[in-house]
């Protein structure tokens, strides 16, 4: 899809990912989502997304449930996929048209257990969201909660409706922290078939679930840097 194409009725729309319509979609919508205009309300579901939910890339599910934002919701984690789909689900149940995005990265912020499970620093499939804010798309990143951010010494995204919000390439002390290294576009709805198969070819040693389910992934990245 064209970057400036104009939203259509499916970028407001409920599917079975982004579940919109769920009774705990649309209660944290109506709670988040703070101002008096669009881009208001989208910066306030932003945080809320951003810091409410725990960024956790040990406990990866890719089952059609474990990838909805009403899940994320529930178990109050979720790596980047699913924290990018609760965003556009919120962002949709309010009347703010969203779709996602997604990006292969080299992530600096990882830990000996996630990087033996991966055999590599390349996340593949990054999720990010985009909403359309004044005639435009703007691309927001939720991934990485505040307090994650201040323990490890990164910049915190912020997003103002205005600008795209992306991962800095280095960290508060100019160490390298995100590169993106391949941009695999926009879509509508989560393409669930395309990042199960991406995963099976390029992570074999990564469960069908869960990567790490038995890890905490703060913890693990705190030792690792000293700061625990």
């Amino acid at each position: 899809m064209n970057a400036d194409t104009p939203p259509g009725p499916q970028h407001l729309a409920a599917t079975a990912s982004i579940d919109a319509t769920h009774p705990d979609v649309l209660r944290f919508a109506r709670a988040h989502a703070l101002g008096d205009t669009p881009r208001e309300r989208a910066v306030s579901l932003y945080r809320a997304v951003r810091d409410s939910v725990r960024y956790d890339p040990y406990r990866i599910d890719l089952s059609e449930t474990g990838m909805s934002a009403s899940n994320a919701l529930r178990q109050g984690h979720g790596w980047c996929v699913p924290k990018a789909v609760l965003l556009a689900a919120v962002c949709r149940a309010q009347g703010i048209p969203a779709r996602l995005g997604f990006a292969d990265v080299r992530n600096h912020l990882s830990t000996e257990r996630l990087r033996s499970t991966m055999k590599t620093d390349v996340f593949a499939w990054h999720g990010y969201t985009s909403l359309w804010i004044d005639g435009a798309w703007r691309k927001a990143t939720p991934a990485f909660n505040i307090e994650l951010c201040e323990k490890f010494g990164l910049l915190p995204l912020e997003f103002d409706g205005e600008s795209d919000s992306l991962y800095h390439p280095f960290d508060r002390a100019g160490r390298q922290h995100m590169e993106y290294v391949n941009e695999r576009g926009a879509f509508d709805d989560l393409p669930l078939a395309q990042i199960r198969a991406v995963f099976r070819e390029i992570y074999p040693d990564m469960p069908t679930a869960s990567a790490v389910a038995d890890g905490d992934f703060a913890a693990d990245a705190a030792r690792e840097a000293g700061r625990a």
